[in-house]
């Protein structure tokens, strides 16, 4: 048990961040024509902006909570006044508002790639599998909150963070650091890991040229002939 925990919690985040940055840069390098989103909002219309929106939000949101949440030392948001409780109380109410907004999109957004006839036809293999695994993914960190309830001391939490901050900065003793956390936390982050391993064969790839550069361009002028 103890080889598996550390394969999956002290060699799979590395494996999985390597073929994130080697397998995109490759990809842009070799493919730059997939390198979108393949929109398929001219097909079917209906709905699809707000839930389009809606998933966006959400997801965006979830992120930079999840990152933020995970890898702020206890530390910094003590001197703010905050206590680790009170931190997880947060975690829960905002992260599970973003995702409900996230789900309502993405439940939209699932069904119409499954059962719209014209979506479904220019729909790969996949563009169907990162979906559902977003999906499955965004379910179960909605069910997490459930779980969390039963650990308000927040000590699963600072497990949680301990291991984000032990991956992200090299240090050992990673795995060891969640190995006794629930096991719903540890299918979460798998399956986060994974989403990050098969990046670079997907349409997420096209998060990477998100166009945030047009916010700070300056305004495109159009007169009239003559």
């Amino acid at each position: 048990m103890n080889y598996f925990n550390e394969l999956l919690f002290g060699i799979y985040p590395y494996l999985a961040g390597a073929v994130f940055l080697i397998g995109s840069w490759i990809r842009f390098d070799r493919d730059q024509y997939s390198w979108r989103a393949g929109s398929s909002q001219m097909l079917s219309s209906k709905g699809f902006r707000i839930a389009n929106n809606l998933f966006h939000i959400g997801i965006l949101l979830l992120f930079f909570g999840h990152l933020f949440g995970l890898l702020t030392p206890p530390s910094v948001y003590h001197a703010l006044g905050l206590s680790t409780q009170a931190k997880q109380l947060m975690a829960m109410g905002f992260g599970g508002l973003f995702g409900i907004i996230c789900l309502i999109g993405m439940t939209f957004l699932v069904r119409r790639r499954l059962t719209d006839p014209r979506v479904r036809a220019i729909s790969s293999g996949s563009d169907i599998f990162i979906l559902l695994l977003i999906y499955v993914q965004l379910i179960l960190g909605l069910v997490s909150i459930f779980v969390s309830a039963f650990h308000l001391d927040g000590s699963q939490m600072l497990l949680l963070a301990d291991w984000a901050q032990r991956i992200v900065t090299f240090r050992g003793g990673a795995a060891a650091a969640i190995a006794d956390v629930n096991w719903i936390y540890k299918l979460h982050i798998f399956l986060g890991l994974t989403m990050f391993l098969v990046f670079p064969f997907t349409r997420l790839v096209h998060i990477w040229s998100a166009p945030i550069w047009y916010l700070g361009r300056s305004y495109q002028l159009v007169r009239q002939r003559g």
